[in-house]
């Protein structure tokens, strides 16, 4: 009998387990999985809205418990990390986190599903009480256990990526007063500049103090209650975040930079990774030139299907396909994943942020010429009640009309519009093309011409105007 032996018990770990499971019996195949945290098969990207409120419980946020997994006929082995990759001698090293015993399993089927980490600047205070990264439903918990015993309403969100965001909106709902700190020219540095000033003129809107153009010099700190009386002493827990230009009092930090690939294991193994660090992969999702090894989720890099480049693209719908793709490859059938367009959909507050494909850096990057085009529209017929703005950016190839890219920012109705060019952008077509586009339409849901088609036609006459 063979066995599968899988690292990391989240979305794509457990997808694999879990496809391999309906594929071959336990007479055929035995499961093993490590998951070094308390929590196996949850939504990362639900954390923003349980410590905001909207969802109650952290047992939401979980799909499947290690006990049904357990009754599946997989192995689920909570609070144990794996720490060594024996290619060679295809086996993995563990350790209990609880007890610290170590001991060696033996594969014959190897996933390495190990996530990513959130960046962590090497400042002065970064790991001060009261600093909290966002990536597991632990460190969520972590989170509301400090927000329940603070004295003081200051915080601040260092980053104003998607986490940035997400969290400031958190943080705002629980009734505290949100400074987001961004070293970019603007919020969401996957919009282009003038699509992310729209955000931060919405979020100063909210409430919420923008900060652009500061990079975060260090983490202040102040002595703990009964500790040494010097300010700023050692264990103190944090009071504000600086910069070159000054300080921001906070009573809780969250970092929201972003994550990276959680890849040292497989680097100390000798796996092949890429310019952004994650495991490298074929079609089937197998670690390139290794065929009994594959890799999934948050770990991987991607080939982004309008560039021809590989991108590490953190997200659980790619980690969930991935699962499924190595799923059936162990179960011995076979799947493929050819790729992405980048597509990505956030909120904060009632402002919804949506793009997909290249934005105009991106695109110079890999040397294509483009014209770009920006509507101002509205989610439904303008006389209907509830008719709110939205803005499109498009950007489409200049002498061929290709589309290459799409950013929406506005309110209800238009994050989701963003879906109907995700199916452009992987069908290859031209924006002339999707002008013919045959999308729903009443007075409730959309104008007669939807803002991407409006777009879609201004792209039409920018390429041809520009030869």
């Amino acid at each position: 009998m063979e066995r599968m032996v899988v690292i990391g018990g989240d979305a794509a770990g457990m997808s694999a387990a879990s496809q391999a499971r309906r594929l071959r019996g336990p007479g055929e195949l035995e499961i093993v999985a490590f998951e070094r945290s308390h929590f196996a098969s949850y939504s990362a990207c639900g954390i923003p809205y349980w410590v905001g409120g909207d969802v109650d419980r952290r047992e939401q946020l979980v799909a499947r418990s290690p006990q049904e997994h357990r009754s599946r006929g997989i192995d689920l082995r909570m609070r144990t990390e794996v720490v060594e990759i024996d290619v060679p001698g295809q086996r993995v090293r563990s350790r209990d986190l609880e007890s610290g015993t170590e001991a060696w399993t033996g594969y014959d089927k190897l996933v390495i599903a190990t996530g990513a980490r959130p960046v962590r600047p090497r400042l002065p205070g970064i790991d001060a009480p009261g600093v909290h990264g966002v990536q597991t439903l632990d460190d969520g918990q972590a989170l509301l256990d400090t927000l329940a015993g603070l004295e003081g309403r200051r915080a601040v969100v260092v980053g104003a990526g998607y986490i940035g965001v997400e969290m400031a909106e958190a943080l705002l709902k629980r009734g505290l007063d949100v400074t987001v700190v961004n070293r970019g020219e603007q919020p969401m540095a996957t919009l282009d500049p003038d699509m992310g000033r729209l955000v931060h003129e919405a979020m100063d809107g909210m409430g919420i103090t923008t900060v652009n153009g500061a990079e975060v010099t260090k983490i202040l700190t102040g002595p703990e209650v009964g500790a040494s009386p010097v300010p700023g002493g050692p264990g103190g827990r944090v009071r504000a975040v600086a910069t070159e230009d000054g300080e921001f009092p906070a009573d809780v930090v969250v970092l929201g930079i972003g994550v990276e690939p959680e890849t040292e294991l497989a680097r100390a193994a000798g796996l092949p990774l890429g310019t952004h660090g994650g495991l490298l992969t074929d079609l089937s999702m197998r670690v390139r030139g290794y065929e009994d090894v594959w890799a999934g989720g948050d770990c991987v890099e991607v080939l982004d299907l309008v560039s021809g480049r590989e991108r590490h693209i953190p997200l659980g719908t790619h980690a969930n396909k991935h699962g499924q793709i190595i799923g059936a490859g162990v179960g011995g059938g076979y799947a493929t994943f050819p790729g992405v367009v980048g597509t990505a959909v956030s909120k904060v507050c009632d402002l919804e942020i949506a793009r997909t494909g290249l934005l105009e850096k991106e695109a110079r990057a890999v040397g294509l010429r483009f014209v770009t085009v920006t509507v101002e529209s509205t989610s439904r017929a303008g006389y209907y009640p509830g008719a709110a703005p939205m803005t499109v950016k498009m950007l489409a190839e200049r002498r061929t009309g290709r589309l290459l890219g799409v950013q929406i920012v506005g309110r209800e109705g238009a994050g989701k519009r963003v879906d109907v060019a995700a199916v452009a952008l992987t069908a290859g077509m031209t924006v002339e093309g999707m002008t013919a586009l045959d999308l729903g339409y009443a007075p409730p849901f959309s104008p007669v011409w939807d803002p991407v088609l409006v777009a879609a036609r201004k792209a039409t006459a920018a390429v041809a105007q520009a030869g």
